[in-house]
């Protein structure tokens, strides 16, 4: 069966099971109690390490990626507060247009899906184009289809196609922009580490992908300490990306291989993905100097704390004119959730991804906090 909400012609492709492409090995996702209120924190459960998250615009619902092999996509309902696999590989589902994703006959196999970074962009009123960073079974970038115009459902997904990251990278985060180019971020690039970039060594750099093209390459100047979130300027004429290991935002002009245009350190947190919100990137990850780990993360014995110690919190706002930044939250260690990655404001509540959780934490914001 075709998706018939698609235009142009499209049929149904089989999944390929016995896919066998490297993907990062990943440790299971932390389950640390009930699914219960703790502190300032609510939560919807069933997410295995929701690393990052993306609205889709005028509506209720939120998409959360799975770094974790199997766990794919979630669409998350934030008024019901309940949470659904949303690819699941079904024939509604498949809807490849070979033409601008030549590089894949096959979409990624439930099973082994494996979503990191997430970008969405709307191409009309109730309809857009979700790019996924995925390990599992191949390193791509899986492109889906979205249609929300009928409100009163779910709205559907289909996916397109998959452009195929070059030989050894891995990617992070991925934005696009409006004519069809794909960045996406690497952290660390074949023969580097995470210890590397947290001893201040850089590590990774950002791969472009125009339209037409037939592989991704390396952006000359975009060498920083762990390239990590990533998001396109709105007027397409630069981007902004995390160095996770200088906890920096740093704006890159476009087509431009001189280096950074300018760069920003994070007022004591370690942002991790970033997105738009009200004319500002929204960022979130986990207190720098944190006294319940022993204060900033550490090199021991020639390896990089993995931070399973319980850290607070910050979800701030950058400015990118100003370069202000404006903390909107700041919290302690919670023992329900660690390894905040991500946040969505929707409704008056912030929503939080992590790398690290089996769920989705959410919580309310002050009447203050709402108006910035």
């Amino acid at each position: 069966m075709s998706a018939s909400w698609l235009r142009g012609g499209s049929f149904a492709w089989p999944i390929l099971l016995g896919a066998t492409a490297c993907a990062p090995a990943v440790e299971s996702a932390s389950s640390v109690g009930p699914c219960t209120a703790d502190g300032e924190l609510t939560f919807v459960c069933g997410a295995a390490k929701p690393e990052d998250l993306a609205k889709i615009p005028d509506s209720r619902w939120i998409v959360a990626s799975g770094f974790a092999p199997g766990s794919g996509l979630k669409l998350i309902d934030t008024r019901r507060r309940t949470l659904q696999s949303w690819f699941t590989g079904k024939r509604h589902q498949i809807a490849p247009d070979r033409k601008r994703f030549p590089d894949c006959a096959t979409p990624p196999d439930p099973a082994l899906f494996n979503a990191r970074g997430l970008s969405f962009r709307a191409t009309s009123t109730g309809e857009g184009e979700l790019h996924v960073v995925n390990h599992g079974g191949r390193e791509s970038i899986e492109v889906f289809a979205v249609d929300n115009r009928d409100r009163s459902r779910p709205p559907k997904l289909a996916w397109r196609g998959c452009l195929l990251l070059p030989q050894g990278d891995v990617g992070n985060s991925v934005a696009t922009y409006g004519d069809g180019t794909v960045l996406v971020t690497v952290l660390t690039r074949p023969g580097t580490s995470i210890t590397d970039f947290v001893l201040g060594q850089k590590t990774g750099y950002v791969l472009e992908r125009p339209p037409g093209a037939e592989h991704f390459h390396v952006i000359e100047g975009t060498e920083l300490q762990g390239n990590n979130g990533l998001e396109a300027s709105p007027t397409d004429d630069g981007f902004y990306v995390v160095s996770f290991g200088s906890r920096e935002i740093v704006r890159f002009n476009r087509n431009d291989a001189s280096g950074p245009a300018w760069r920003t350190t994070a007022p004591e947190f370690m942002p991790d993905n970033i997105h738009w919100y009200g004319g500002r990137l929204l960022a979130a990850g986990m207190v720098r100097d944190e006294p319940a780990c022993g204060g900033p993360r550490q090199v021991i014995d020639g390896v990089a704390d993995t931070m399973q110690c319980h850290r607070g919190y910050v979800a701030a706002l950058l400015d990118p004119t100003s370069k202000d930044w404006e903390v909107l939250v700041r919290a302690g260690p919670n023992p329900s959730f660690n390894g905040v990655s991500a946040a969505l404001v929707v409704d008056g509540d912030l929503w939080l991804g992590s790398y690290q959780a089996d769920r989705v934490a959410v919580r309310k914001l002050t009447a203050m906090e709402k108006t910035n």
